[in-house]
């Protein structure tokens, strides 16, 4: 009995173990198993790339016209779906010298699904973007940054990028002053930073981006792609 106590014991912890490290990998910004991960560039230029989730959405039309005004180019991580629903919007965002980066065609989690439903997650939204007229590489972000084996596999074998991240206001602060302080005092050189703008509705979201423009274009940063910043 204490025997059977003692390896109940031991697979109980070694299960909590496994669980554990699948969770850490899952949810992971600097490793996966297979293929290339970006989170950060490391460069002594004072260049950074901003990145925004989701959409296309009506809120496009109010990141663009900021994003002129001080000379940024940004990456828009687009879901498929959205696109079919905002198709101008997308491609304005071609037209205007963004880069346009796949975000899944549903963002649905992908973890735990089979290789043909990354394939068609993917590759149907990489059409939907072709379709809109950019022309550059399509880089992947997953949903929630979550993956574990079957989409790195994936990306791997088709020579693809996974773009994370190492600055997330959105996740730590509510507040447009917080969330700029925040960004403000751990930028560096090559960072790349995710928000989620497209849905909001008060206003504070292009706030927080203009705040961010205005900021570290004062310090001397420029704005560039995922892209560009990593062929430095």
């Amino acid at each position: 009995m204490k025997k059977t106590l003692v390896l109940l014991g031991i697979g109980i912890f070694l299960f909590s173990l496994l669980l554990l490290g699948t969770y850490k990998l899952m949810n992971s910004r600097t490793y996966q198993l297979f293929g290339g991960l970006t989170k950060q560039v490391e460069t002594n230029q004072k260049v950074i790339a901003l990145t925004f989730d989701d959409g296309p959405a009506d809120n496009t039309n109010l990141i663009l016209p900021l994003l002129e005004k001080y000379n940024a180019k940004a990456t828009f991580f687009l879901i498929g779906a959205e696109i079919e629903k905002y198709p101008e919007e997308a491609r304005r965002i071609a037209q205007e010298g963004h880069q346009i980066g796949n975000h899944t065609y549903s963002h649905n989690r992908m973890i735990f699904k089979t290789p043909s439903y990354y394939k068609d997650e993917i590759e149907k939204t990489d059409q939907l973007i072709q379709n809109t007229g950019y022309k550059g590489e399509i880089d992947v972000r997953p949903p929630n940054g979550k993956k574990l084996i079957g989409l790195p596999y994936y990306l791997k074998k088709h020579n693809r990028d996974t773009i994370t991240w190492n600055l997330e206001p959105d996740t730590f602060y509510t507040t447009v002053s917080d969330k700029v302080k925040y960004v403000t005092e751990n930028i560096e050189p090559g960072s790349i930073i995710l928000l989620h703008p497209m849905y909001d509705k008060t206003g504070k979201a292009i706030q927080t981006i203009e705040g961010i423009l205005h900021v570290l274009s004062k310090e001397g940063y420029t704005f560039v792609t995922v892209n560009e910043l990593q062929d430095l």
